[in-house]
């Protein structure tokens, strides 16, 4: 039983942090600029974020159904538009002078700010909840005869795969990093900033079109 809720709960962490939306494409960023710990502890912010959503999901499911649906397109406008906020201060932004050394340690600050910053980048779009009750539902994941000690066993591995996935595609962006020099870093803030600003303009415009 518990090995099954493992094995689900891996897809499910996989299957909400593989899509490159804003948060995959701040942690390729972040990688590129300041190293693959940035990236890593920006992709965990994110997926605190999903594990709150997934207790909400467990404990609440209907009243969160009947907020979303009273209230989605002020929620799906509010979150573009911090992503398209958060977009142009990434698009602003400029990579350090110099790439960072292999052995060099990033403050405690910088990542703690990567780790907020992430976690509340997550947490303006709510409207992930549709998709971890689809998930649930699919798989079956949660019933109410699980123990407390099961739900926090099936958030573990929700977690365990979406670090899997972070650390997967920050190791592999870190690997290639050295190639890049300080104009090309400056390239990958706008395009990153560019992508995630017109992520965020499009939901806007579909929250009043939908």
């Amino acid at each position: 039983m518990l090995l099954d809720t493992f094995i689900k709960g891996i897809i499910i962490g996989l299957s909400i942090s593989v899509p490159l939306g804003p948060i995959g494409m701040l942690c390729i960023q972040r990688t590129l600029n300041r190293g693959q710990k940035h990236g890593i502890i920006t992709g965990v912010g994110a997926t605190l974020s999903d594990l709150i959503y997934s207790v909400i999901t467990m404990f609440f499911l209907n009243f969160v159904i009947d907020f979303i649906e009273e209230n989605q397109v002020i929620i799906q406008f509010v979150g573009s538009v911090i992503i398209v906020f958060f977009g142009i201060w990434i698009y602003r932004s400029h990579p350090s002078k110099q790439p960072m050394l292999p052995n060099e340690k990033p403050t405690e600050h910088s990542l703690m700010k990567d780790f907020i910053t992430s976690t509340a980048l997550t947490l303006s779009n709510p409207l992930i909840l549709f998709v971890l009750i689809a998930l649930f539902a699919q798989f079956d994941f949660v019933s109410s005869e699980m123990t407390i000690f099961a739900h926090g066993f099936a958030l573990f591995s929700i977690f365990v795969g979406a670090f899997i996935w972070w650390v997967t595609l920050t190791g592999f962006v870190s690997k290639f990093r050295t190639r890049f020099n300080l104009r090309g870093l400056k390239i990958i803030n706008r395009v990153t900033g560019g992508i995630i600003m017109a992520i965020g303009f499009f939901g806007a415009i579909f929250a009043f079109i939908n």
